[in-house]
């Protein structure tokens, strides 16, 4: 249930561009979500919840729609969060709307809400106090807004924070200090730089997925979360990889660093990250194929297409003894390199699978 849930949430993530969340495709997953969620009134009969719906009906904000503790007010041209925002209210839609400023007591008494969706709106300030209720939030989105920093004391709860497409160009020490169910992390599309990353800045929290892409990197951040499973940083303007970038990542299972600007790979650099499925290299800069592949024992996908790769040795990607090699590859990707097909070895694709293959290179 908490995969099935994880899954749905990593493919939101890859929404791009702004695609307004639709509450009905949440509402699908609601009753999976509810199993989770601990209601205080989970003893009330069925007329009482007969009564919270009439209720619902009757107390629901001006300019808002409101069924079955979902209240959607999206659209609206609202400059401000609605007043008096049912109490027992589970998931609030304030999306595309023109909100500036998120208030002390703009969400007071909200304690049983589990996502809050705040997407494409103007926000540049966010009281500190503006989340002290939520002690159930799970979902909190907050992209395409116009946020300079993380806002403060986020609910401990949430599984997943969006904060993409705003103007965060430094994140302070202890900005996520007690996430620590923290599931997803998505900050694509912010002016960061490694600079802006306050040494601590993701101390005390964990999280399976980060994305930091379309930003101002210009290497591997080395002080994140050490809980990574999913790390992408694509789109930024690294040049190149060393040993020490992964050295703190070693639970890590995908590597995403397409379209950046990598020309070296420092040899040794995927040594601390033996756990790793999936590598994306495509659309860099890079002459050779990465050294320390052959040593990767459960890596299947790796995507190099788009570089400068001229030749491929027969032991760049699979061991001497083909028999060390735990999951074979499902994928290897090399067109649009200068190196041609018959300049390779067959040998070189021992230890992968039929089909697995994609070397012809790309006619324009």
């Amino acid at each position: 249930m908490r995969l099935f849930l994880l899954m749905f949430l990593l493919l939101l993530c890859h929404g791009k561009p702004y695609r307004p969340i639709d509450v009905k495709d949440v509402m699908n997953i609601h009753d999976i979500m509810m199993r989770d969620f601990e209601d205080d009134d989970d003893d009330d009969d069925d007329d009482d919840d007969d009564d919270d719906y009439d209720n619902d009906i009757i107390d629901c904000p001006r300019d808002c729609e409101c069924s079955l503790r979902v209240v959607r007010c999206s659209d609206r041209a609202l400059g401000q969060v609605p007043d008096k925002i049912p109490e027992d209210t589970v998931m609030l839609d304030l999306q595309n709307n023109y909100i500036s400023e998120i208030k002390e007591n703009d969400f007071k008494g909200l304690k049983n809400l589990y996502a809050l969706f705040l997407l494409s709106n103007e926000i540049t300030k966010i009281h500190p106090q503006a989340f002290r209720d939520m002690t159930k939030l799970k979902l909190l989105y907050l992209s395409y807004n116009l946020l300079t920093e993380v806002p403060a004391n986020l609910p401990k709860g949430i599984l997943e924070l969006r904060l993409s497409d705003n103007n965060i160009n430094r994140i302070k020490k202890d900005a996520f200090k007690g996430l620590t169910s923290l599931q997803v992390l998505e900050m694509t599309a912010n002016p960061i730089t490694n600079g802006g990353i306050e040494l601590g800045a993701f101390d005390g929290m964990s999280t399976f997925f980060l994305r930091i892409a379309e930003a101002r990197l210009t290497a591997v951040p080395k002080d994140l979360p050490t809980s990574l499973i999913d790390l992408n940083l694509d789109y930024n303007k690294i040049t190149k990889v060393e040993v020490e970038d992964f050295y703190r990542y070693k639970k890590l299972q995908r590597l995403g660093l397409e379209f950046n600007q990598i020309k070296f790979v420092e040899n040794g650099s995927f040594a601390s990250i033996p756990n790793i499925r999936e590598i994306r290299l495509d659309n860099n800069r890079l002459k050779r194929v990465p050294p320390g592949l052959n040593s990767l024992k459960y890596l299947q996908v790796l995507l190099l297409h788009a570089n400068k790769i001229s030749s491929v040795g027969v032991n760049d990607f699979c061991p001497v003894d083909a028999r060390a090699k735990k999951s074979f590859y499902t994928g290897i990707s090399l067109f649009a390199n200068p190196v041609r097909h018959w300049q390779i070895q067959p040998v070189t694709f021992r230890c992968v699978s039929s089909r697995g293959i994609h070397v012809g290179n790309r006619r324009k």
